[in-house]
């Protein structure tokens, strides 16, 4: 029986000491831990905490703008393409038609225009 009164007071004495390993920092709340101690006191411990805890991360603030305006170059219309002529002019002394044949000594004859053969 003398035994076991030793190891509950053993087993309290060490769970009363293992509160700061489940301590898990303070985050700037006040916590209080009372235990037992046996032996000098060595400081702070192996981590020391700051007393003001910790501030929250500074985020800049985040600036939003509208798009810019597309831009919209005005361009000149095109120039009107020339109107196709009423008829072609034939020359049968060059036996050949106006651009190809520039002058012609006979002189020319009209000729209503004709759509090109179709593959």
């Amino acid at each position: 029986m003398n035994t076991g009164k030793w190891m509950i007071a053993l087993l309290l004495l060490a769970a009363a000491g293992s509160g700061n390993a489940w301590a898990d920092r303070d985050h700037g709340h006040f916590d209080a831990h009372f235990g037992v101690m046996i032996g000098p006191d060595w400081g702070p411990g192996y981590f020391p905490m700051s007393p003001y805890g910790y501030y929250p991360p500074y985020y800049p603030p985040v600036l939003v703008a509208p798009p810019a305006p597309p831009v919209y170059i005005e361009q000149q219309p095109a120039p009107a393409a020339p109107a196709p002529s009423d008829y072609w002019y034939y020359c049968p002394a060059a036996k050949g038609y106006y651009p190809y044949v520039k002058e012609c000594p006979g002189g020319w004859q009209k000729v209503a225009p004709q759509p090109p053969d179709q593959p």
